[in-house]
């Protein structure tokens, strides 16, 4: 990984692409802040710490405020950073601030957020289950998950049903990440990048933005090429 942004998600729309309707998701990326640059000799590894979105400052300690003034920024409420090689460390220096436009000739995101909250749900719309029949003779408990007792396991220990079970509990609210996201636009003035597709969350969340890790042969090749262009 080469480079990652903190921003947040600002909503869906749809753009025009060589004549096609393609529904984008509209993202603020930064401006972030480098507030820490990790080396080999310092830290054992060569990393970059980047400050997004101011904090009030009522919120922070002193230490915290102390660590971002020495980068000559105000404190920032989000703190994440990320692997970079010993080739591309030098690229970075303290209060260095990155936006989008470093992203002007990457084809491909990974985008990571926050997905939505449902609160308690069952197991029919936490996992899809389809319920039990809803014929003569059957309870009034068509969304009910069903018996869990054969699922026990007794092998050495106490019969108790196996960790992860499907069943009713907290839905969402979980880190997810979106992979191979095309960027399709890149606004450098105002600092928004549109990939194509969904991002987990809701609008005004926090996502984070790196260059995709994993690639397709077809998108690997389309991605060299617009990296040499």
């Amino acid at each position: 990984m080469s480079l990652m942004l903190m921003g947040t998600k600002l909503g869906m729309t749809r753009v025009f692409v060589d004549g096609k309707i393609v529904p984008v998701t509209v993202l603020q990326l930064g401006p972030c802040v480098v507030t820490q640059v990790k080396t080999q000799e310092t830290d054992g590894y060569n990393g970059v710490q980047l400050g997004f979105a101011d904090a009030k400052i009522r919120t922070q300690t002193i230490p915290e405020m102390a660590h971002d003034a020495k980068a000559g920024t105000s404190p920032k409420l989000y703190h994440r950073e990320f692997r970079v090689c010993e080739k591309t460390i030098g690229d970075y220096e303290l209060g260095q601030v990155i936006a989008a436009d470093a992203f002007e000739k990457i084809a491909f995101v990974d985008v990571t957020g926050t997905s939505k909250g449902k609160g308690f749900a069952g197991g029919m719309k936490r996992y899809g289950f389809k319920g039990q029949q809803a014929t003569h003779g059957v309870e009034r408990k068509h969304r009910s998950p069903g018996s869990i007792g054969g699922h026990g396991n007794n092998a050495g220990k106490a019969g108790r049903i196996k960790k992860g079970k499907h069943m009713a509990g907290h839905m969402g609210d979980h880190q997810v990440t979106v992979r191979s996201l095309p960027v399709v636009r890149i606004d450098a003035e105002q600092s928004l990048m549109l990939v194509k597709g969904p991002v987990p969350g809701c609008n005004t969340s926090l996502v984070q933005v790196r260059c995709s890790t994993r690639l397709y042969r077809s998108k690997a090749t389309l991605a060299k090429e617009i990296a040499e262009a």
